[in-house]
């Protein structure tokens, strides 16, 4: 084959069925016989369920049964710890499982002819509360006289993260400038494109087999077969088109609620598959948000711009349950401090229970908090020393032989001076003859004030702390003389970045074939071995070093005369170690991606309202698989975080969710979305990746945010300190309110 095909923005494999309708979702599933499920939530922050009656609704026409807290073999879940009921109420062999402690605790599951029918029942099903004392906010929630919403974690604590590097308490006389900042990030909705929806059904082999959407195909039989109290080769998870999932859909939300119908069902003599569509209501209440966190920073310099110290203290609010609280926690921490080099860093980091909703992965997952802070720190700094904001940066860049505030160097290279010059050039920075750095220099009209801000940031690629990254793929070769077709078996989820696509094309590569040649086997565990989940940037790396592992191997059969020729391979990526508990010493990840983001803005002091002209963005990559879907990768996080940043407003009060409908909770439409984004691929390969690759689906998202603070201070002299940026918090800012 003479024309790579690595590197070439190939047409998506998924293209065609997605833009002509016959892409088949988990909704649009439907099986013959099928019944129809329907879900009781707590809809109440904290209580006790002291009564379930379900005899009124369990008579109801079209009602074939409804499941309980009692029906529920192995009554608990959890991605990081087992600490949520499946169904909550009396009867579970569960400590605790009697209690609600979020609104979108689950109750009772209806099973019914139709979806009215099971939506009938479910409303007449009577609930007897006892409200238990709520706490919502997490500082108060560590205090000794606080509530406690577990057993096991009588502070409300979690997860604990610290650093200590140098010697901070002595380091302040050495500065010339100190800057002192907290900062408050919100909660996000994922608002994925579908909502949670799935079926079940026993396929012909006995296997209870779910269809839904999701990032770990494997985990989620895992899952699903402790609560069923089941062997996991006796689940089958199968993975429909993904309408997005951007980290939520790493934790459980419908999987195991539709096997428990199908098992309940087969219990009772009947073999019906079931399905469960979640109304966008039931989706926003129901599944985990962004980590609010508040962060509060105390950065001090010399006056020649060289960084001394920095001591920060991160609270994140849990929710109430774990999910991913403890690996988020971990990456603020290592970000918040951003990609610069310290003398002394103080960090303590907490993960707290409360009664608001779940907090887990969401895009960038950690990264976007605590580069918020590290970045509005920088960008103050610089003002206070009255330098520039690039040469302040570049003075102070990590390199290949510093470390990290855990006190190891980051692996792989470092580009940061690559993108960030790249960046600031593409928007209008220059360089004098003596190396100095001046800022473009923009100008509003009557009462619209414009200005520039710059950002740069660093995200692991892969799993961390400790973990043993891994990844299988298999690869089969079948023909006569020649390759006629080659299946590639992956079990990594295609939630909308183009993997399976990214995939093919390391495969045709490594076996020197065309693209058309491979046929692709994915995402079901009948078939497929783990590729770990779609989250992390991590699945270009480690399922391509797993495909082209396999393909490589699977060649050299079809050399050595062995037809059809069948390989399956397990890459094992560098190990990693977690934080040490006293002092945070670690090697936390084996590659990372890096990024700098400029943008142009405007704010009407009328109005507060803000407008995003520009955004450049610099990517290092590694290698580009498909370059038109890095494209995608990098305009899609853009508006996504533009609506993190400006737009979106996630209200919770008492517990009780305010914005349960995009009427009301406002995502970018295509009048809210920056004007501009220009995408500057940065291909520095990492030794370790697949042709070189990194990562990059989280990068343009984390540092967005304070690239935009810092552009609408630049226009207007205000630094805001926590976000959204909508108009009243604008105003308010500018004294106007």
């Amino acid at each position: 084959m003479s024309n790579p095909i690595v590197g070439q923005s190939v047409k998506r494999l998924d293209a065609w069925g997605k833009v002509t309708g016959k892409t088949l979702y988990p909704g649009d599933r439907d099986h013959e016989n099928q019944a129809w499920l329907k879900v009781l939530f707590a809809r109440r922050p904290h209580a006790r369920i002291v009564r379930l009656d379900t005899a009124a609704a369990e008579a109801m026409d079209g009602v074939i049964t409804i499941l309980t807290a009692a029906d529920v073999p192995v009554n608990e879940y959890g991605l990081q710890t087992a600490d949520q009921p499946v169904l909550c109420g009396p009867g579970s062999s569960k400590p605790g499982a009697d209690v609600v402690r979020f609104v979108g605790d689950q109750i009772a599951v209806v099973v019914a002819e139709t979806e009215a029918d099971a939506a009938r029942a479910r409303d007449a099903i009577i609930v007897e509360f006892e409200d238990l004392p709520i706490v919502t906010d997490p500082e108060t929630a560590m205090a000794s006289d606080a509530p406690q919403l577990h057993p096991h974690c009588p502070d409300n604590v979690v997860h604990i993260d610290r650093i200590r590097f140098g010697d901070v308490a002595s380091a302040w006389d050495d500065c010339d400038v100190i800057i002192e900042g907290t900062y408050h990030t919100p909660p996000q909705e994922h608002a994925y494109l579908q909502p949670e929806a799935g079926t079940a059904t026993i396929d012909e082999e006995g296997r209870i087999t779910v269809f839904c959407p999701g990032q770990w195909t494997w985990e989620e039989q895992e899952q699903i077969a402790h609560a069923l109290n089941l062997p996991p080769e006796k689940v089958r998870v199968v993975y429909d088109a993904i309408g997005g999932a951007f980290g939520g859909r790493e934790d459980i939300s419908i999987q195991i609620i539709l096997a428990l119908a199908v098992q309940k069902l087969q219990k009772m003599g009947i073999n019906r598959p079931v399905k469960l569509i979640w109304s966008r209501e039931e989706s926003i209440i129901g599944h985990c948000k962004r980590h609010p966190m508040t962060i509060r920073a105390k950065w001090g310099a010399k006056k020649d711009g060289t960084l001394v110290a920095a001591e920060t203290t991160i609270i994140a609010d849990a929710g109430a349950y774990m999910y991913t609280s403890n690996k988020v926690l971990g990456n603020a921490v290592i970000s918040c401090t951003g990609p610069y080099r310290w003398q002394h860093a103080h960090v303590d980091a907490y993960a707290v229970y409360t009664n608001n909703p779940p907090h887990g992965a969401f895009r960038g997952f950690g990264a976007p908090q605590g580069q918020f802070a590290a970045e509005s720190q920088m960008n103050k700094l610089a003002e206070a020393l009255e330098m520039d904001p690039v040469a302040l940066r570049m003075k102070n860049l990590l390199d290949e032989n510093t470390p990290l505030t855990v006190g190891s160097p980051i692996p792989g290279g470092i580009s940061l001076k690559t993108v960030l010059e790249k960046t600031a050039h593409a928007i209008g920075w220059t360089e004098t003859a003596d190396g100095q750095w001046v800022a473009p220099q923009v100008s509003g009209f009557d009462g619209v004030a414009r200005g520039v801000g710059i950002a740069l940031g660093f995200k692991n690629i892969g799993f961390s702390f400790g973990y043993q990254e891994n990844s299988w793929a298999r690869v089969t070769l079948e023909g006569g003389g020649d390759i006629e077709r080659a299946t590639l078996y992956i079990a990594g989820a295609d939630v909308g970045q183009g993997h399976h696509t990214a995939m093919a094309q390391i495969a045709a590569e490594t076996l020197g074939i065309p693209l058309e040649k491979v046929t692709l086997r994915v995402s079901d565990t009948a078939i497929t071995g783990s590729s770990g989940s779609a989250s992390a940037s991590r699945l270009t790396f480690m399922a391509g070093n797993a495909v082209k592992g396999a393909a490589q191997r699977a060649l050299q059969k079809w050399q050595d005369e062995e037809r059809p020729a069948d390989v399956e391979y397990t890459y094992l990526a560098p190990k990693t170690t977690p934080f040490d508990p006293e002092t945070g010493q670690c090697q936390p990840n084996f590659a990372y991606g890096y990024v700098a983001e400029a943008v142009d803005a405007s704010v009407d002091t009328e109005t507060g309202f803000v407008t995003v002209h520009r955004v450049v963005c610099a990517d290092d990559v590694g290698k580009a698989i498909n370059p038109q879907n890095v494209v995608g990768q990098i305009e899609g996080a853009i508006v996504q975080a533009h609506g993190y940043t400006v737009l979106e407003d996630f209200r919770v009060e008492n517990g009780q969710v305010l914005t349960p409908f995009f009427s009301n909770y406002l995502i970018p439409g295509v009048y809210d979305i920056p004007e501009r984004v220009d995408s500057i691929i940065v291909e520095d390969p990492h030794p370790k990746g697949p042709f070189g690759a990194r990562g990059m689906a989280e990068m343009p998202y984390i540092i967005y945010a304070p690239a935009v603070t810092a552009a609408v201070h630049n226009a207007t002299g205000v630094w805001f300190d926590e976000f959204p940026l909508v108009p009243e918090r604008v105003l308010r800012g500018l004294g106007k309110l």
